[in-house]
């Protein structure tokens, strides 16, 4: 076994029964709840694209260190600092594009466009909270493991962001409503849910995470990884059963009803459906209150996004989000949402707009207008990482 640690990832080689190698990267920024900072993402690129050519290296394990969360999402504060240098306006003339923001959201998405087409197993344990950034990691990977202690959500709205990380190309593989419903309010996926929606493909107790690596490590064939990998998760996983046996699936309860509330012909009206409904569950109440807390022009986006990307391929999903994250970085809604929500912390945002009547057209138009002739990231449908 080899191990070396580089600032916020901590990087480890395993050798197996055969000679071959397991790499086990691991998240190591348990106090921002292990945030994605562009430092992270640029060593994570670094060793996985490494990795991706070594014969020899079988399999790769992604997790976070403590036991609160996998990936809490990115280093939006660093973005709000860099934001706020260029000073975004409050119209549809759009500032300069900020160097930082460019970069990191450019490197954060070839990142988890690496991870989705790597060819290899990647594990990735999605214990605890699960969320934006975190998202984009965990649904790149192949075997997307989730617990008895997961919290996935998407809940960028309450920022004036979007669920960007390659969402626009997941939540619209979800059952009709479900995508744009978690996309709307931000809402808790626990670990049935995501487990029947198939944002994690193997549900495994907590407790088995020492397991883990000392069987990947003890099969003595890794002619086929997926083989040999499913063997082990297999395995896991029926001992786990009673782990998971007592824990509510809101969102697959309410699925018709969703359906119902959003089966309206604008966004206006599927807003103000689910904000009508009178319901006494705490986790649909929670939703209904992420909603309600949201960026109106956030939610205009969010629903243009899903509908313009419903058809697109996994690179041009990435393409088109990265033109969409720069041009909000250059208007002011973007960091408003994070000063109120996790630098002042007053939870009292200044919207540009109090409801979906008011977002200006010309702005939405200009928002999704890309900055560039050519995107960053158009070497991606032709696979060079």
């Amino acid at each position: 076994m080899s191990n070396a640690s580089i600032n916020s990832v901590l990087i480890t080689e395993h050798t197996t029964l055969d000679g071959r190698r397991i790499g086990h990267l691991q998240l190591n920024a348990p106090a921002s709840l292990n945030a994605l900072t562009l430092d992270m993402i640029t060593q994570l690129l670094a060793v996985l694209r490494r990795w991706q050519h070594d014969v020899n290296l079988v399999a790769v394990l992604l997790d976070g260190a403590g036991d609160k969360a996998f990936c809490a999402g990115g280093d939006v504060v660093s973005l709000y600092h860099a934001i706020r240098e260029i000073e975004p306006t409050p119209d549809a003339t759009l500032a300069p594009i900020p160097e930082l923001a460019a970069r990191f959201f450019e490197q954060e998405y070839r990142l988890d466009y690496l991870l989705h087409t790597f060819g290899k197993p990647v594990l990735c344990w999605g214990g605890g909270i699960v969320m934006g950034g975190g998202m984009g990691l965990f649904m790149a990977s192949s075997h997307r493991i989730v617990t008895e202690t997961s919290r996935l959500a998407m809940p960028e709205v309450t920022i004036a962001l979007y669920p960007d990380v390659g969402g626009s190309w997941f939540l619209n593989h979800l059952p009709p409503g479900l995508g744009e419903f978690i996309a709307l309010t931000g809402c808790t996926i626990k670990a049935p849910d995501a487990y029947w929606l198939g944002l994690g493909n193997r549900a495994i107790a907590a407790e088995k995470w020492g397991e883990l690596l000392p069987a990947l490590r003890l099969v003595a064939n890794w002619q086929n990884p997926d083989v040999a990998v499913n063997e082990v998760l297999r395995k896991l996983e029926a001992a786990s059963v009673a782990a998971f046996s007592d824990l509510p699936a809101p969102l697959q309860s309410h699925h018709p009803q969703i359906r119902q509330w959003l089966d309206k012909d604008n966004l206006q009206d599927k807003v103000a459906a689910l904000l009508a409904v009178a319901s006494d569950d705490p986790w649909y109440h929670q939703a209904q209150q992420n909603l309600a807390a949201g960026s109106p022009l956030a939610m205009a986006i969010i629903a243009r996004q899903l509908a313009r990307s419903r058809h697109s391929s996994l690179a041009e999903v990435f393409q088109t989000e990265l033109a969409l994250s720069v041009q909000l970085c250059r208007f002011r809604e973007f960091a408003e949402g994070v000063r109120a929500r996790l630098i002042d912390k007053d939870q009292q945002p200044d919207w540009t707009y109090n409801c979906l009547a008011e977002v200006d057209t010309a702005l939405l138009d200009a928002l999704f207008e890309s900055p560039w002739a050519m995107s960053p990231l158009a070497d991606l449908s032709r696979r060079f990482l």
